[in-house]
Protein backbone atom coordinates (compact mmCIF):
# COMPACT_ATOMS: atom_id res chain seq x y z
CA UNK A 1 0.00 0.00 0.00
CA UNK A 2 2.81 2.38 0.79
CA UNK A 3 4.39 1.50 -2.54
CA UNK A 4 1.16 2.23 -4.39
CA UNK A 5 0.82 5.58 -2.63
CA UNK A 6 4.41 6.43 -3.52
CA UNK A 7 3.86 5.59 -7.21
CA UNK A 8 0.64 7.59 -7.22
CA UNK A 9 2.59 10.70 -6.23
CA UNK A 10 5.84 10.16 -8.13
CA UNK A 11 4.55 8.94 -11.52
CA UNK A 12 2.38 12.00 -12.22
CA UNK A 13 5.19 14.21 -10.93
CA UNK A 14 7.73 12.84 -13.40
CA UNK A 15 5.24 13.06 -16.27
CA UNK A 16 4.33 16.62 -15.35
CA UNK A 17 7.97 17.66 -15.13
CA UNK A 18 8.60 16.46 -18.69
CA UNK A 19 5.83 18.77 -19.81
CA UNK A 20 6.53 21.92 -17.79
CA UNK A 21 10.31 21.98 -17.52
CA UNK A 22 11.07 23.98 -20.69
CA UNK A 23 8.17 26.37 -20.22
CA UNK A 24 9.20 27.24 -16.68
CA UNK A 25 12.73 27.98 -17.84
CA UNK A 26 11.31 30.44 -20.36
CA UNK A 27 8.92 32.07 -17.91
CA UNK A 28 8.16 35.56 -19.29
CA UNK A 29 7.24 36.75 -15.80
CA UNK A 30 10.79 36.26 -14.54
CA UNK A 31 12.10 39.43 -12.89
CA UNK A 32 15.75 40.19 -13.55
CA UNK A 33 17.95 41.02 -10.60
CA UNK A 34 21.49 41.33 -9.23
CA UNK A 35 23.83 38.73 -10.71
CA UNK A 36 21.79 38.10 -13.87
CA UNK A 37 23.59 38.67 -17.17
CA UNK A 38 21.42 40.33 -19.83
CA UNK A 39 21.94 40.89 -23.55
CA UNK A 40 20.43 44.11 -24.89
CA UNK A 41 19.91 44.73 -28.60
CA UNK A 42 18.59 47.82 -30.37
CA UNK A 43 17.10 47.09 -33.78
CA UNK A 44 19.20 48.46 -36.65
CA UNK A 45 21.89 49.66 -34.22
CA UNK A 46 24.30 46.73 -33.77
CA UNK A 47 26.90 49.09 -32.28
CA UNK A 48 24.67 49.42 -29.21
CA UNK A 49 24.43 45.67 -28.61
CA UNK A 50 25.48 45.17 -24.98
CA UNK A 51 25.98 42.30 -22.58
CA UNK A 52 25.89 43.40 -18.95
CA UNK A 53 25.74 41.86 -15.50
CA UNK A 54 23.19 43.52 -13.25
CA UNK A 55 24.86 45.04 -10.20
CA UNK A 56 23.88 44.62 -6.55
CA UNK A 57 21.88 47.85 -6.79
CA UNK A 58 19.93 46.49 -9.78
CA UNK A 59 21.68 48.72 -12.28
CA UNK A 60 23.53 48.33 -15.57
CA UNK A 61 25.59 50.71 -17.69
CA UNK A 62 24.25 51.10 -21.23
CA UNK A 63 25.77 53.13 -24.10
CA UNK A 64 24.25 56.61 -24.52
CA UNK A 65 21.83 56.01 -21.63
CA UNK A 66 24.38 55.62 -18.85
CA UNK A 67 23.35 54.00 -15.58
CA UNK A 68 19.90 52.41 -15.61
CA UNK A 69 18.15 50.53 -12.82
CA UNK A 70 16.29 47.51 -14.24
CA UNK A 71 16.47 45.13 -11.26
CA UNK A 72 13.05 43.79 -10.32
CA UNK A 73 11.66 44.27 -13.82
CA UNK A 74 10.56 41.72 -16.41
CA UNK A 75 12.61 41.70 -19.61
CA UNK A 76 9.81 43.41 -21.54
CA UNK A 77 9.53 46.24 -19.01
CA UNK A 78 13.32 46.62 -18.86
CA UNK A 79 13.36 46.92 -22.66
CA UNK A 80 10.67 49.63 -22.51
CA UNK A 81 12.66 51.57 -19.88
CA UNK A 82 15.81 51.49 -22.03
CA UNK A 83 13.86 52.45 -25.15
CA UNK A 84 12.30 55.44 -23.38
CA UNK A 85 15.74 56.61 -22.26
CA UNK A 86 17.08 56.43 -25.83
CA UNK A 87 14.02 57.78 -27.60
CA UNK A 88 14.15 61.22 -29.16
CA UNK A 89 17.52 62.43 -27.98
CA UNK A 90 19.53 59.64 -29.55
CA UNK A 91 17.26 57.38 -31.67
CA UNK A 92 13.78 57.85 -33.09
CA UNK A 93 11.36 55.20 -31.84
CA UNK A 94 14.04 52.65 -30.79
CA UNK A 95 13.09 48.96 -30.79
CA UNK A 96 14.85 47.35 -27.80
CA UNK A 97 14.98 43.70 -26.77
CA UNK A 98 16.34 42.26 -23.54
CA UNK A 99 17.28 38.59 -23.06
CA UNK A 100 18.63 36.87 -19.98
CA UNK A 101 21.84 35.13 -21.06
CA UNK A 102 22.84 33.88 -17.63
CA UNK A 103 20.67 33.59 -14.57
CA UNK A 104 22.03 34.28 -11.14
CA UNK A 105 22.42 30.97 -9.32
CA UNK A 106 19.99 30.36 -6.49
CA UNK A 107 20.88 28.33 -3.41
CA UNK A 108 17.91 26.34 -2.17
CA UNK A 109 17.81 23.67 0.54
CA UNK A 110 15.39 20.75 0.39
CA UNK A 111 15.05 18.37 3.34
CA UNK A 112 12.61 15.89 4.82
CA UNK A 113 11.08 12.97 2.96
CA UNK A 114 12.99 13.45 -0.28
CA UNK A 115 15.31 10.95 -2.00
CA UNK A 116 18.29 13.32 -2.35
CA UNK A 117 18.05 16.03 0.31
CA UNK A 118 20.61 18.81 0.45
CA UNK A 119 21.70 22.17 -0.93
CA UNK A 120 20.98 22.80 -4.61
CA UNK A 121 22.58 25.61 -6.59
CA UNK A 122 20.24 26.32 -9.48
CA UNK A 123 20.19 28.70 -12.42
CA UNK A 124 17.11 30.26 -13.91
CA UNK A 125 13.51 30.25 -12.74
CA UNK A 126 12.93 27.13 -10.65
CA UNK A 127 9.58 25.86 -9.39
CA UNK A 128 8.77 23.63 -6.44
CA UNK A 129 7.95 20.66 -8.69
CA UNK A 130 11.19 21.11 -10.61
CA UNK A 131 13.21 21.05 -7.38
CA UNK A 132 11.38 17.95 -6.12
CA UNK A 133 12.13 16.23 -9.42
CA UNK A 134 15.81 17.24 -9.32
CA UNK A 135 16.03 15.89 -5.77
CA UNK A 136 14.85 12.45 -6.88
CA UNK A 137 11.21 12.76 -5.87
CA UNK A 138 9.55 12.06 -2.52
CA UNK A 139 10.40 8.99 -0.47
CA UNK A 140 7.91 6.21 0.15
CA UNK A 141 7.18 7.73 3.54
CA UNK A 142 6.45 11.21 2.19
CA UNK A 143 3.29 13.04 3.07
CA UNK A 144 1.31 15.24 0.72
CA UNK A 145 2.58 18.64 1.80
CA UNK A 146 5.70 20.74 1.37
CA UNK A 147 6.65 23.73 3.49
CA UNK A 148 8.71 26.61 2.09
CA UNK A 149 10.45 28.90 4.56
CA UNK A 150 11.52 32.17 2.95
CA UNK A 151 13.70 34.84 4.57
CA UNK A 152 13.06 38.32 3.22
CA UNK A 153 15.96 40.67 2.44
CA UNK A 154 18.42 38.70 4.53
CA UNK A 155 16.49 39.49 7.72
CA UNK A 156 16.26 36.29 9.76
CA UNK A 157 13.40 37.76 11.77
CA UNK A 158 11.36 38.44 8.64
CA UNK A 159 10.32 34.95 7.57
CA UNK A 160 7.44 33.76 5.44
CA UNK A 161 6.11 30.21 5.61
CA UNK A 162 4.27 28.77 2.61
CA UNK A 163 2.54 25.39 2.84
CA UNK A 164 1.75 23.62 -0.41
CA UNK A 165 -0.28 20.46 -0.98
CA UNK A 166 2.03 18.72 -3.45
CA UNK A 167 -0.51 16.04 -4.31
CA UNK A 168 -3.07 18.67 -5.34
CA UNK A 169 -0.37 20.55 -7.23
CA UNK A 170 0.48 17.46 -9.27
CA UNK A 171 -3.14 16.55 -9.90
CA UNK A 172 -3.93 20.03 -11.17
CA UNK A 173 -1.59 19.39 -14.11
CA UNK A 174 -1.10 23.07 -14.91
CA UNK A 175 2.08 25.03 -14.45
CA UNK A 176 0.43 28.30 -13.41
CA UNK A 177 -0.40 26.85 -10.01
CA UNK A 178 3.20 25.81 -9.39
CA UNK A 179 5.25 27.72 -6.84
CA UNK A 180 8.34 29.65 -7.98
CA UNK A 181 11.28 29.36 -5.59
CA UNK A 182 13.63 32.13 -4.52
CA UNK A 183 17.25 32.27 -3.49
CA UNK A 184 17.65 31.14 0.12
CA UNK A 185 14.40 29.16 0.33
CA UNK A 186 14.29 26.06 2.52
CA UNK A 187 11.84 23.38 1.39
CA UNK A 188 10.70 20.61 3.72
CA UNK A 189 8.79 17.60 2.40
CA UNK A 190 6.49 16.29 5.11
CA UNK A 191 6.35 12.77 6.47
CA UNK A 192 3.11 10.89 5.93
CA UNK A 193 0.94 10.21 8.91
CA UNK A 194 0.50 6.53 9.69
CA UNK A 195 -2.46 4.55 10.94
CA UNK A 196 -2.13 1.00 12.30
CA UNK A 197 -4.84 -1.51 11.40
CA UNK A 198 -4.87 -4.74 13.37
CA UNK A 199 -7.18 -7.56 14.41
CA UNK A 200 -9.68 -9.26 12.15
CA UNK A 201 -8.72 -7.72 8.80
CA UNK A 202 -7.11 -9.57 5.90
CA UNK A 203 -3.89 -7.50 5.78
CA UNK A 204 -3.04 -6.07 9.20
CA UNK A 205 -0.28 -3.45 8.78
CA UNK A 206 0.68 0.20 9.05
CA UNK A 207 -0.77 2.35 6.28
CA UNK A 208 -0.03 5.89 5.13
CA UNK A 209 -2.79 8.18 6.28
CA UNK A 210 -4.40 10.18 3.52
CA UNK A 211 -6.62 13.24 4.07
CA UNK A 212 -10.09 12.33 5.31
CA UNK A 213 -9.21 8.67 5.83
CA UNK A 214 -12.08 7.02 7.67
CA UNK A 215 -12.44 3.71 9.48
CA UNK A 216 -14.10 2.07 6.49
CA UNK A 217 -11.41 3.35 4.13
CA UNK A 218 -8.68 1.96 6.38
CA UNK A 219 -10.46 -1.38 6.50
CA UNK A 220 -10.62 -1.36 2.70
CA UNK A 221 -6.88 -0.63 2.51
CA UNK A 222 -6.34 -3.60 4.85
CA UNK A 223 -8.23 -5.94 2.52
CA UNK A 224 -11.57 -5.85 4.31
CA UNK A 225 -12.96 -7.75 7.31
CA UNK A 226 -12.26 -11.41 7.88
CA UNK A 227 -15.15 -13.82 8.42
CA UNK A 228 -14.51 -13.67 12.16
CA UNK A 229 -14.65 -9.87 12.46
CA UNK A 230 -17.04 -8.15 14.81
CA UNK A 231 -17.85 -5.33 12.43
CA UNK A 232 -19.86 -3.31 14.94
CA UNK A 233 -17.18 -3.25 17.64
CA UNK A 234 -14.26 -1.55 15.94
CA UNK A 235 -12.23 0.50 18.39
CA UNK A 236 -9.53 3.13 18.07
CA UNK A 237 -6.62 3.59 20.43
CA UNK A 238 -5.53 7.23 20.22
CA UNK A 239 -2.98 9.35 22.04
CA UNK A 240 -4.28 12.74 23.13
CA UNK A 241 -1.76 15.07 24.78
CA UNK A 242 0.44 12.11 25.60
CA UNK A 243 -2.35 10.07 27.17
CA UNK A 244 -3.89 6.98 25.61
CA UNK A 245 -7.61 6.97 24.96
CA UNK A 246 -9.78 4.10 23.72
CA UNK A 247 -12.77 4.88 21.53
CA UNK A 248 -15.22 1.97 21.58
CA UNK A 249 -17.67 0.90 18.86
CA UNK A 250 -16.68 3.72 16.54
CA UNK A 251 -18.63 4.57 13.41
CA UNK A 252 -17.30 3.26 10.12
CA UNK A 253 -17.26 6.91 9.03
CA UNK A 254 -15.11 8.07 11.93
CA UNK A 255 -12.14 10.08 10.66
CA UNK A 256 -8.75 8.69 11.66
CA UNK A 257 -5.80 10.67 12.99
CA UNK A 258 -2.02 10.08 12.64
CA UNK A 259 -0.71 7.26 14.86
CA UNK A 260 -4.18 5.87 15.55
CA UNK A 261 -4.32 2.14 16.22
CA UNK A 262 -7.52 0.66 14.85
CA UNK A 263 -8.51 -2.70 16.29
CA UNK A 264 -11.11 -4.99 14.72
CA UNK A 265 -12.04 -7.56 17.39
CA UNK A 266 -13.12 -11.13 16.80
CA UNK A 267 -16.80 -12.02 17.02
CA UNK A 268 -17.62 -14.86 19.39
CA UNK A 269 -21.16 -15.38 18.16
Amino acid sequence: MRKLGYIAIVAPLLLLMLCIGPSMAANPDYLVGPGDVVKIDVYDHPDLSTVARIGNDGSIIFPLAGKLVIGGMSTSIAAAVIAKKLDGEYIINPQVSVFVEQFKSKKIVIIGEIVKPGLYELSGPTSLLELISLAGGPTRGAGQSATIVRVHKGDESNKETITVNVADLIKSGHEVVDVPLKDGDTVTISKAGVVYVTGQVKRPAAYNLEPDTTVIKAITMAGGFTELASEGKVKIIRKVEGKEQVLEKVSLHEKLMPEDVMVVPESFF
